[in-house]
């Protein structure tokens, strides 16, 4: 409704003090709205493939690869086994730009405030396993299409497409105005105002179709539960 008020000089309307009213609580509003940045919870990224895609949808592998908890501005990231996903095979901690690298033996005892002092932290950006943080845009985003809204999983999301003569992907945003301490392309959930959720990508030379899922969750991981509890715990004695 803003562009209703975009020039009220021009409308003599103006001189109404309802109207004069009205304008300035809808443009409180609009100014005022936050974004909700929860407290705690969890992300899962769930990946399928389909190799040799074209002549059905028989040859898949699910892979799981990375269960994130956080708290606050604190990131465990757990990786699961490629093999036996319910087996942990790694621990990150991440904060801010940079990541520790716990590992599995003794996790429980971590102290997030000791890691820094024990450990040299890596580039986020240059973490190769578990989810990507990248700051790269969708490769030829400029030329993307938006499609009709759609129903998935009984929540409403809007889509858009990228084509290219190699590859072809649709992507689903879910309208809101929670942020979570990780998203999958940070521009195009600005540009949609919502959480990107799912993407589905065709490699038309390689015949492998490919869909990646971020699923939210409000617990924690038992693992990841027991550092954060035990960190509570420190930071309180």
């Amino acid at each position: 409704m803003l562009h209703q008020f975009s020039n009220p000089l021009q409308d003599h309307s103006i001189s109404n003090p309802k109207y004069f009213v009205l304008m300035l609580i809808l443009l409180t509003f609009y100014s005022c709205k936050e974004k909700i940045k929860p407290e705690k919870g969890g992300i899962d990224l769930i990946s399928n493939v389909y190799v040799d895609a074209s002549k059905g949808l028989d040859k898949v592998q699910n892979f799981h690869i990375s269960r994130m908890n956080y708290s606050n501005s604190n990131i465990l990231e757990l990786i699961p086994d490629l093999n036996f996903p319910e087996l942990t095979e790694n621990i990150y901690y991440i904060r801010d730009s940079v990541y520790f690298k716990i590992g599995t033996e003794n996790s429980g005892n971590t102290i997030f405030s000791e890691i820094s002092k024990k450990q040299k932290p890596s580039l986020l950006q240059n973490k190769m396993e578990g989810a990507i943080f990248s700051k790269d845009w969708i490769p030829n985003y400029k030329n993307k299409k938006n499609l009709s809204d759609t129903i998935l999983f009984n929540k409403n999301y809007k889509r858009f497409e990228v084509n290219s003569p190699w590859s072809y992907s649709r992507f689903y945003i879910y309208p809101t105005d929670t942020i979570l301490p990780y998203s999958l392309y940070k521009h195009a959930e600005e540009d949609y105002g919502g959480r990107l959720e799912r993407i589905d990508s065709y490699n038309k030379k390689k015949d492998v179709f490919v869909t990646l899922q971020l699923i939210t969750r409000k617990n924690w991981d038992n693992e990841a539960k027991e550092i954060f509890d035990f960190n509570a715990f420190v930071k309180k004695k």
